[in-house]
């Protein structure tokens, strides 16, 4: 009996030893993807005030990427999965370049519109309309080549066999579903608030330089 007890204890120190092991090396990759994540929003941060020559445009883009996570927590809850610190940190990596793209996209069109316009208005209706196709087939082919591993479709070209909830695309799904769920909230910011924000900028301007004027006569 005391062999049994020995044998019993020296298990559960082995399960504790795994799990203090499993969670180190958790934190260590949340750590690492953290850092990667902040470095990332630096780097574009530079590249994009070098680019755009403004902060707005810049922090507009950037805090686009921010909010993109909302879409991700979203649809774990939907789908009722956990929240992987390394598949769904990654997801959300990818997903901050796909969501970068397509506000450059737009705001760089909408720099060169209002060149030849007369309002800001007309340029950012004209900007909205010329990147709207561009940007929902960039999400639309995205979302489709996803879809798979969010649902959990393996295809065995092989036996010529679809599989649902295979252990194999277990991996991935918190990855697609984060980047799936992701880029349509991100999407819905893009062509809505994006253009709201750069409307809402030149309202701005409009109201100080009218507050100057006021000033300026009395």
């Amino acid at each position: 009996s005391s062999a049994t007890v020995e044998s019993g204890g020296d298990v559960d120190i082995k399960q504790k030893n795994n799990q203090r092991s499993a969670q180190s090396e958790q934190q260590k990759a949340k750590s690492f993807l953290v850092k990667a994540f902040s470095v990332a929003l630096f780097i574009m941060a530079v590249v994009l005030v070098t680019q755009f020559n403004s902060f707005y445009s810049a922090f507009l883009i950037l805090s686009a990427v921010l909010m993109s996570t909302i879409g991700v927590l979203i649809g774990l809850l939907i789908t009722g999965k956990p929240f992987g610190v390394v598949m769904t940190g990654v997801g959300v990596i990818a997903l901050a370049g796909i969501v970068v793209n397509n506000n450059i996209v737009l705001i760089d069109t909408f720099d060169h519109i209002k060149k030849s316009t007369q309002t800001v208005k007309d340029a950012v209706l004209q900007a909205g309309m010329e990147r709207l196709r561009p940007v929902l087939l960039t999400t639309v082919t995205t979302i489709l080549g996803l879809l798979p591993m969010v649902l959990q479709i393996n295809v065995d070209f092989l036996t010529r066999e679809i599989s649902i909830g295979a252990p194999s695309t277990q991996w991935w799904v918190s990855l697609s579903t984060a980047i799936v769920f992701g880029l349509s909230f991100a999407t819905i910011l893009t062509l809505i608030v994006t253009p709201c924000a750069l409307q809402f900028r030149a309202n701005i301007r409009e109201a100080i330089r009218g507050f100057k004027e006021k000033k300026q006569r009395l």
